[in-house]
This record gives structure tokens, C-alpha cells and sequence, in this order.
């Protein structure tokens, strides 16, 4: 019974957007941020809300859903944010969990904890809000996974989701099974975090980089369940020291909405939430741009595509937070790719690299590129479909970040 978790293949297929390393332009004047984070609190995990889940009126009442998500950052307590972000109604949620993973849907035993909201035992969130869990006591380890389990005992509305999640999580319709440390009865999965929008640690990581971008930063192409998305690979360099947060979304663009799709809210709508509110954030890498440009209706006026990047930085910049630009991955072979397309990416990239706007460059896309044809992506990198990386082109993208610009 996957209609509840799954987005189909020809659906995420039709996603596209990358980015690599650079030179960085001069240090701009941007206000260093502290440390670390207020109250030591820092983002260990994200996944940016998309949509609500189609043909969901009544929500999912009744439904246990074990999602599992995977740290970058380690710490001592942890809590949980929930979205109903692209609800119609209000959401209740009776009973919410967190626990390290075992094996499965399977708890480490000892680690599960019930999460409070003011001390109440759940909570309502109204239409288009969020809510905050209070701190639990609980050793989170970094690069690992936690198991976020949700109850809503009653009717809510459409579900707010994130489609391209490259992980398997579990859920039962047979009632409440938050406080299980057994997955045993989790006996369905899916492919889509439903719910779940963060998780953050106190007592480990300095700060957080956030990385906003579209299906490249999302990680479509790479394994499923191996935590190959270039951000996973970045944290994988930082070894803890920050939390790294994904706010990649599958089909998004800087500029337009898709109505009734995933492909979530354009980049400048969903900014304040997906980035300017995080916690601890110190620095943004920012890989939007190539959806705008090859996804119709196309927009080949680079201006436009820059004139949103300008507003970006100055928004980030007003919150202290360092921007990194990346520069559009290559997509010659990909089905819509011609030369009028291929221009507007050149003239966005030498903006990127030469404008002066952004703190430094992420070059993704001379760390991706095909030396004998520049154009396109390098064939051990790519995916297949020449859009997207594969495994190692991933790879390659977050060895391409300098660590001394974050």
C-alpha cells in the first residue's frame, strides 16, 4: 500500500538542478556569526516541506509513521520540529517519539524518547505553522540515523511531505505505536518523509551550513538510503563540526511555483522558512537556477535569474549569514537541452563566478564537467540521465567546497 508514501519515478524524473566548487570573490562585509549557536542549539537535519500529499482530505488519522532521518552533527539533547505547513485545517498530533535506529523501523533500546510541547503530551498546529518540541535528554550520535515516529489520532487535512526523500521509513495504520521500540509493528513502507521538518542538537556542533537548492542538492540520482547527497558527502568532511541541513527540493525554482506539485514553494517564497529561520545558521550554499532555465516555461533572461540571487544575499546578509554561490551543473544530453538554454546557463555561471555579489563560489560545475566537452557532464559523474550526478559526482560536488570558506 505505497499511495500514501510514494511519488512516482516519471514525476522525480522530470526534476533537475546542481552545482560545484570556485575561487571565492573578496570577503564581503557580512556580520560574523557567533560561535555557536543560541542556547548551543544547531540544526542536525532538515528536509525542506514540498506540498501536501495528494488525495489526503482526511489526512492520515489513526497512522503511527516511523520516519527516518540522518544526522550530521552529534549531541547530548535533541528536539524535534513538525510542520503542517500545506495543511487546510488544524493538525493534531497525540503522541510523538524520537529514538536512534537499530536496524529497520527497529529503536537502539534505551534511547526512545516522548517528546512534550510545553509539557503537554502532544499538540495542534494550526494551518501553515510549525511547532517546536520541547529539549529530551538523548546521546545523539553524529552520522547516524534517528527514527521520528508521529501519531494523529483524528481527521487533519492534506499532509505536508517532502517526496524525494531517497529513504525508506515504516508506518501502520493500526494506531499508536510512538512509544515501540520494536518495529515490528510497522509493517508498510514508504519512500517520503511525512511531518518531520528538523531536528536539532545541543552540546556538539558550532553552527549550521544550509544548502538551498532543487533535485541536485534533494540527491535525486544518488543511492537510495546511502546518504550520498552532496550535502551528506560535505558533512562527511566536517566530521560534526557543523550540522549541514538540507533545504533542497526536487523540481524547485528561484522563480516560479508549479502548482499541484512537489516541487514546493519557488526559492525566494520559501526562504524565510527553509533558511532565515533555522537556527545557528553560518553559512548558506545556494545551487537554484537550473530548473528556472530548463523547465518550461523557460526563463533564458539571465537578469532575472540574478536579480533573485541579489535578493538572497541581501536577505541572508541582513541575518549575518555567509552566502556561497554554485554554478549550474552541465545538462547537454538532457531531453529539452539547446543552445538558447545553454547560453542563459553560461551567462548565470560567469555571474556567479565574476559578479560580485555572493562571499566565495562553489564551482560545481567545473568540478563535474567534461574536460573533452565542457558542455556535459563528465560520464563517471553523471547519473545517467545528464542531469543529475550519480554517487560520484555528488561526491565530487562536496569536495569541490572549500572548508576554509564556510
Amino acid at each position: 500500500m505505497r499511495r500514501f508514501l510514494a511519488v512516482s519515478a516519471a514525476v522525480l524524473a522530470g526534476f533537475g538542478i546542481f552545482t560545484a566548487p570556485g575561487s571565492a570573490n573578496p570577503e564581503s562585509a557580512v556580520p560574523a556569526v557567533a560561535d555557536h549557536a543560541v542556547g548551543g542549539w544547531v540544526g542536525t537535519w532538515a528536509a525542506a516541506p514540498a506540498a501536501g500529499v495528494p488525495n489526503t482530505p482526511d489526512g492520515y488519522p489513526g497512522y503511527s509513521i516511523r520516519n527516518v532521518v540522518h544526522t550530521s552533527a552529534g549531541g547530548g539533547r535533541a528536539r524535534v520540529h513538525l510542520s503542517n505547513a500545506f495543511g487546510a485545517t488544524p493538525l493534531t498530533f497525540g503522541h510523538v517519539t524520537v529514538a536512534v535506529q537499530g536496524s529497520g523501523p527497529d529503536a537502539v533500546p534505551g534511547t526512545l524518547r516522548s517528546l512534550t510541547f510545553g509539557s503537554a503530551p502532544g499538540v495542534v498546529v494550526p494551518a501553515g505553522a510549525e511547532a517546536l518540541s520541547d529539549p529530551v535528554n538523548l546521546r545523539v550520535p553524529a552520522d547516524a540515523n534517528l527514527l521520528v515516529t508521529t501519531y494523529v489520532p483524528t481527521k487533519s487535512g492534506p499532509v505536508t511531505y517532502h517526496p524525494a526523500a531517497s529513504q525508506t521509513s515504516y508506518f501502520t495504520r493500526a494506531g499508536d505505536f510512538t512509544a515501540s521500540e520494536s518495529g515490528a509493528p510497522y509493517t508498510e513502507q514508504t519512500s517520503v518523509w511525512h511531518y518531520v521538518s528538523g531536528v536539532d542538537v545541543q552540546g556538539g556542533a558550532e553552527a549550521a551550513i544550509v544548502a538551498l537548492g532543487d533535485s541536485i542538492t534533494d540527491g535525486v540520482g544518488s543511492a537510495a538510503g546511502a546518504n550520498h547527497r552532496w550535502p551528506d558527502y560535505l558533512a562527511d568532511r566536517l566530521h560534526g563540526r557543523f550540522g549541514v541541513l538540507n533545504a533542497g527540493i526536487s523540481a524547485n525554482r528561484l522563480l516560479l511555483d508549479v502548482p499541484g506539485s512537489g516541487a514546493g514553494q519557488n526559492a525566494l517564497s520559501r526562504f524565510d522558512r527553509d533558511v532565515l529561520s533555522v537556527g545557528g545558521v553560518r553559512t548558506l550554499i545556494v545551487l537554484e537556477g537550473i530548473n528556472d532555465i530548463q523547465q518550461n516555461p523557460h526563463q533564458t533572461d539571465p537578469a532575472a535569474i540574478t536579480s533573485a540571487y541579489r535578493q538572497l544575499v541581501a536577505q541572508a546578509h541582513a541575518r549575518g549569514i555567509r552566502v556561497l554561490g554554485g554554478t549550474l551543473t552541465p545538462f547537454k544530453g538532457w531531453r529539452v537541452y539547446d543552445e538558447t538554454l545553454e547560453a542563459t546557463r553560461t551567462a548565470v555561471n560567469a555571474f556567479i563566478r565574476t559578479g560580485g555579489v555572493f562571499d566565495g563560489v562553489v564551482d560545481f560545475d567545473a568540478a563535474v564537467r567534461d574536460p573533452a566537452d565542457p558542455l556535459r557532464m563528465l560520464p563517471a559523474y553523471d547519473s545517467g540521465d545528464h542531469l543529475h550526478p550519480g554517487d560520484a559526482g555528488y561526491e565530487r560536488m562536496a569536495a569541490a567546497v572549500r572548508l576554509d570558506r564556510l
